[in-house]
């Protein structure tokens, strides 16, 4: 079972690339008690280890930034203009809340030209971020008094359950924190020294990864990020990418790294007996690029969570799969010392 109530707060916390520190003193809260040493790097991740009986070190990455936005501009009418940090669909972006962190939290609409007035030829044209402004209530004297230029602005959606899959905001990637969180909770000691890092600034070019990567010069390492579940209706076998409910995913290639086929191998053999399925990712890449290019290199790879509407307003994940990741995750602190690792 999921711990519902800690899911919640992880993310509910805002987070934006940037702009990560109460989502990263969430983090340091609940992990202090269950490692032998914590730091923040000069970025902002959070290095966590957990000594273990030999030198050789297992790092396992997830990034705890969340797409959102920035203000850019303030009008006359006290309307905001702003900027993307990370990738969103625009189209999902019409008439959402948001929130936006200046000197204190005020909620904004995200807002646009009504359909009603739009020409034949606007109703047609893709919908494209710069079309869209936010409205607070406020006039511009009362927003200047809060807001200025730079400011976060995150999503305002609470989570909530549907059947066994959760629904909310920020869940790529906060639910492979949630994941690392409760696996570092569970183990009582390791083989190998582990060091589990909550990078920053992924969703603006894998940034923080790469200081960790250097940072800790693991000898193998896998990152836990969220992948494209296009299981609905419309779409064909081949593009699904992965299925939600069908277990934990594996990563063979996506457009920033292919894995080291020994991990990819390693990873199957501990998903014996568990939900899991391939992931073939031909658009997107994640933190693993930055972690496999660090320093010497390490021999890397990456599970990943099936996630709906990702990069969207709100997404879905299957509890299933993520507790057959955090198994997995147990299964490879376990069994990574016996492996092969031959070329």
């Amino acid at each position: 079972m999921l711990d519902i109530e800690l899911l919640k707060r992880i993310c509910n916390t805002p987070g934006v690339s940037g702009f990560e520190q109460k989502i990263r003193a969430l983090i340091l809260e609940e992990i202090q008690d269950c490692v032998d040493h914590i730091e923040v790097d000069a970025l902002g991740n959070i290095i966590a280890e957990k000594k273990g009986k030999s030198n050789r070190k297992l790092l396992l990455t997830a990034h705890m930034d969340e797409i959102g936005f920035m203000v850019q501009h303030i009008d006359e009418e006290g309307f905001i203009r702003f900027i993307p940090l990370g990738g969103f669909d625009p189209k999902t972006l019409t008439a959402q809340r948001v929130i936006i962190h200046g000197k204190k939290d005020i909620i904004g609409v995200m807002g646009s030209k009504p359909i009603h007035i739009m020409s034949a030829e606007e109703k047609n044209k893709a919908t494209q971020i710069k079309d869209y402004f936010i409205d607070t209530g406020l006039t511009k004297a009362e927003v200047l008094d809060i807001v200025s230029i730079g400011d976060p602005i995150s999503r305002e959606r609470d989570l909530i359950q549907l059947g066994k899959c959760i629904n909310a905001k920020s869940l790529d990637n906060r639910i492979s924190v949630y994941i690392l969180i409760k696996l570092l909770k569970s183990l009582k000691d390791t083989e190998l020294d582990l060091i589990c890092a909550f990078t920053v600034q992924e969703e603006i070019g894998l940034r923080g990864a790469k200081i960790a990567g250097y940072r800790v010069a693991a000898d193998y390492a896998i990152n836990i990020d969220t992948t494209i579940a296009f299981d609905v209706p419309g779409a064909q076998l081949h593009e699904q990418v992965t299925k939600l409910g069908h277990g934990v995913a594996i990563k063979i290639y996506d457009t920033s790294a292919v894995p080291d086929y020994r991990m990819v191998r390693f990873l199957k053999e501990c998903a014996d007996g568990l939900k899991w399925q391939s992931e073939i990712l031909t658009g997107g890449g994640t933190d693993t690029a930055s972690i496999q290019l660090a320093g010497n290199g390490a021999i890397t790879g990456a599970i990943s969570i099936p996630t709906r509407n990702i990069h969207q307003v709100i997404e879905m994940v299957h509890e299933e799969d993520c507790e057959a990741a955090i198994q997995l995750l147990k299964n490879v602190v376990r069994q990574i010392p016996d492996f092969d690792w031959k070329f």
